[in-house]
């Protein structure tokens, strides 16, 4: 189709190049068709589905009336519901700082050329990639009353007269098992923190460095400030972690954690498939996951971050 000046209009261009772009990129949609069906059909829908659920009493055979927020309401004014929380909040507190400073410290130090340096970084990863049932064996005996390591360390060099009961309290109980789990995630935050490091220009230590700069100096100017992104990012994720806690909750408990211990996953999860609450359970896990989304667009708007790419 022409106009008046005899030029072909943009519509009549734009189709068929549209047309020919697709036949020439149909093989990618093939492709990434199964994946995109089985992510619709295992993760949107589940979704949606439980999320329209949370409004019903749900039951697994027959009726689920619709019930509005009193799923919501039960779960707000379940006190539980609160210790839950600040068991995650403990979480929190205990094994983010362990993984970020240990992290950091690890990646600093197998990011030079040292001999091993391969070898030392699997060797620190190792820990991630045990599973839970075998470190909570391990939990049990370094921290047991009686002849656990970190007693036997404790009363050797005299700073306790007696082995402590570490699974006597919620809160000595929690904070071990949560430090056993900042210790199990060090090896990933020192992973992210080498390709961090990695990408810092090289040229600005050796700059300072003709400057006289001093190690600390380096530290301080120049690595702190290019890992900011990169710490942004190891915070939020441990901080979605940290509240994610479950395996060590369950797997201490064999799975009927007293509400005391009680984290919310671990609500969730004897909600569902112990009392069969599967619409408050829902409704838990919806207001989990806003709590979630609050907290990290709380860190990504008052964490300092860099303007630009990092380096």
């Amino acid at each position: 189709m022409q106009n008046s000046l005899g030029l072909e209009s943009n519509a009549a261009v734009g189709k068929p190049k549209r047309r020919g772009w697709l036949r020439r990129h149909y093989g990618i949609y093939l492709f990434a068709l199964p994946a995109i069906v089985l992510f619709l059909t295992f993760s949107v829908y589940p979704i949606i589905y439980s999320f329209i659920r949370s409004f019903s009493d749900w039951q697994l055979i027959g009726a689920s009336p619709f019930v509005g927020l009193r799923n919501y309401r039960t779960v707000l004014a379940d006190p539980n519901v609160g210790i839950a929380f600040k068991n995650a909040l403990l979480n929190f507190v205990v094994s983010i700082p362990i993984q970020v400073v240990f992290g950091l410290l690890l990646a600093i130090v197998l990011d030079r050329p040292i001999r091993g340096r391969g070898f030392f970084r699997a060797l620190f990863y190792i820990p991630v990639l045990v599973t839970w049932i075998v470190v909570i064996q391990i939990y049990l005996y370094m921290f047991n009353k009686d002849y656990g390591l970190i007693n036997y360390l404790l009363l050797k060099t005299h700073l306790i007269s007696e082995g402590i009961d570490w699974l006597g309290s919620p809160t000595r109980t929690l904070v071990s098992v949560f430090a056993m789990g900042g210790w199990k995630g060090i090896g990933w935050a020192m992973l992210i923190f080498l390709a961090g490091l990695q990408s810092i220009p090289t040229d600005l230590y050796e700059a300072s460095g003709l400057d006289g700069a001093s190690k600390w100096q380096q530290f301080r100017y120049i690595t702190i400030p290019g890992l900011r992104n990169t710490t942004v990012f190891v915070i939020v994720l441990l901080s979605i972690g940290a509240f994610n806690v479950f395996d060590q909750v369950f797997l201490l408990f064999t799975g009927a954690a007293p509400s005391d211990y009680d984290v919310p996953l671990s609500m969730i999860y004897n909600k569902a498939f112990s009392e069969l609450n599967f619409g408050y359970s829902a409704a838990l896990s919806y207001i989990m996951a806003a709590v979630i989304i609050m907290i990290s667009v709380i860190q990504f708007k008052v964490l300092p971050k860099n303007s630009g790419t990092e380096g």
